[in-house]
């Protein structure tokens, strides 16, 4: 069976509906039915290899300095980085609407149907706090979900569930804005402590502190205790279909669902790259567990407050006493405050994750969890903007060992962002390496035995952040992808070359970075055509897939 799609407009309605470039809308696909892809694993023999790493310094002169630093970095046994590796998409972050209804469906089902054609493994789609327990505690509204379901279902698809407790708004990509539950920020109006906090007493709403985890603050219940009957109460609701047509269940554990403090927010202008971020550590609840360890290792005067000399969300690492090649970091106080503020972080995935077990074990569902991918400023010696998030990584410290650790205890995959980036794209002033990331995480999943998946930061459709992905999964350096989910459907994937180039890279990625780049015309025999059917050009505009 063949189906046919013109598409052009999007699923989402931006607040800023400026298109960058006008375009002829009038596309049209053709896709046939591919198998679905599956998981294999082979592990390859430990090798030591040898790197070299480089800083360079930005003085207020203008000048710029660079220093090399040797570095060995021991590779583990990892999957096989040629296996066939599943691609999912995101869906739109408004899928389902505020009433609780699915958004749009029957543009919805078109664009499902043309996935599926694509060879797409299936569709991830964020589970919303703020939509969902809306009305009251546990009183839960899930049909706008079910409605999804089925559909994903109808179609042959898989689907990634997020359970996202945090607040969408305010952030890199976010078209739309979904708070936290009006009960919660009545809550938050009466105790602002419950959300992080700056060093000048600004509150972010973005996410519930992780220092009142297990504090009865919401209306006689933790955090923990909320999040555990939310996922619960999905668990519950669709037990039938987890497993099966739910494939997985990814654990958001901070804004944006990632497991990190929200150092870096964009809304008011807080914050503007490649700026180092600050430090979330000044509600009461942080400053009372930071006074307390202090005082366990007979350092009281350490617990009083964060470091004074962090600098503020926009500087450079050179701006700072704490930040700068030689600095606060690097002293015995630095890696006291390092050391409390990242395992923090940590017992607060290890709390939620161990709780998201015990709710899906058994069910055959995979559980993940998602790390931010930082890569600025990580070619300085303090990799400050890492810091800033909660993860202890610098030049002398592995800060990722530790989180692949804890996400393989719960027997939960990694998701990490970034993977579409270049060195070579950055700027040069920000330190960036995100291939250095990406491999530092490779290594420390596979040292660590924890499965890694994979997201591109940013929209992007070109050929060369697909094969950038192709090319991080064939690496020797690290850990194979077991899955890949992009971000994002909209009106802009569904343009003629955007949508070839993501159906080459499905194609590529499902035979493990082997596959060929189709042609326009593609009569050899392929599965897949592409605005040409027996080489003729399809112009009849099909209503029913239309995204407006």
């Amino acid at each position: 069976m063949e189906l046919t799609l013109n598409s052009s407009s999007s699923l989402i309605k931006r607040k800023d509906t400026k298109s960058s470039r006008n375009q002829d809308n009038s596309s049209n696909m053709s896709f046939a039915m591919m198998k679905p892809p599956t998981y294999q694993f082979q592990a390859k023999n430990s090798v030591k290899e040898m790197k070299f790493t480089h800083e360079k310094t930005f003085t207020p002169e203008g000048e710029t300095t660079e220093r090399w630093e040797k570095l060995h970095v021991l590779s583990y046994p990892h999957p096989k980085s040629d296996a066939s590796v599943p691609v999912f998409v995101m869906l739109p972050l408004d899928t389902v609407t505020m009433s609780g209804h699915l958004n749009k469906p029957r543009a919805m089902n078109a664009s499902l149907m043309a996935l599926k054609g694509a060879g797409v493994e299936g569709v991830m789609v964020d589970a919303w706090w703020g939509l969902v327990e809306k009305d009251g505690p546990m009183k839960y509204n899930w049909e706008g979900y079910a409605e999804l379901i089925q559909m994903v279902q109808k179609h042959g698809l898989k689907l990634q569930v997020v359970m996202s407790f945090h607040q969408c708004g305010g952030n890199v990509g976010d078209s739309c804005s979904i708070p936290l539950p009006p009960w919660v920020l009545e809550e938050i109006s009466k105790n602002p402590d419950l959300v992080y906090t700056d060093k000048s007493g600004r509150r972010n709403p973005e996410y519930i502190s992780l220092g009142c985890d297990s504090v009865p603050v919401l209306r006689g219940r933790t955090p923990i205790q909320v999040y555990s009957d939310f996922m619960r109460s999905f668990r519950e609701r669709f037990d039938s279909c987890i497993g099966g047509v739910i494939a997985e269940i990814q654990v958001g554990m901070g804004p944006c669902g990632e497991l990190r403090y929200p150092s870096y927010p964009e809304s008011n202008g807080t914050w503007s790259f490649p700026g180092i971020g600050e430090f979330q550590c000044y509600d009461k609840y942080m400053r009372s567990s930071l006074q307390a360890y202090a005082e366990s290792i007979g350092k009281t005067n350490w617990g009083t407050s964060g470091p004074h000399d962090a600098g503020e969300y926009k500087n450079l690492p050179e701006d700072t006493e704490f930040f700068r090649r030689d600095g606060t970091w690097n002293s015995e106080y630095g890696k006291f405050f390092m050391e409390w503020y990242s395992e923090k972080l940590l017992e607060h995935g290890d709390r939620l994750l161990a709780s998201a077990k015990g709710i899906f074990q058994g069910t055959g569902a995979k559980l993940s969890g998602k790390v931010a991918g930082i890569h600025w400023h990580y070619n300085t010696r303090s990799h400050a903007a890492e810091l800033t998030a909660g993860y202890y990584n610098t030049r002398n410290h592995d800060g990722y060992l530790p989180i692949a650790k804890m996400f393989n205890k719960h027997g939960v995959v990694l998701n990490f962002t970034c993977m579409e980036m270049k060195d070579g794209e950055q700027p040069e002033h920000a330190n960036c390496s995100p291939e250095g990331l990406v491999k530092q995480v490779q290594n420390a999943t596979r040292q660590a035995g924890t499965e890694l998946a994979g997201e591109n930061a940013l929209e992007r459709y070109d050929s060369s952040a697909f094969g950038q992905v192709v090319a991080t999964n064939r690496s020797d350096s690290g850990n194979g992808l077991t899955a890949f989910t992009y971000l994002r459907m909209n009106k802009r994937l569904f343009e003629g070359q955007n949508w070839q180039q993501l159906v080459e890279f499905v194609k590529n990625m499902k035979e493990g970075g082997h596959g060929k780049k189709l042609s326009e015309e593609d009569t050899t025999g392929s599965d897949l055509y592409v605005g040409f059917v027996r080489g003729k050009k399809i112009t009849e505009k099909v209503e029913e897939a239309s995204l407006v």
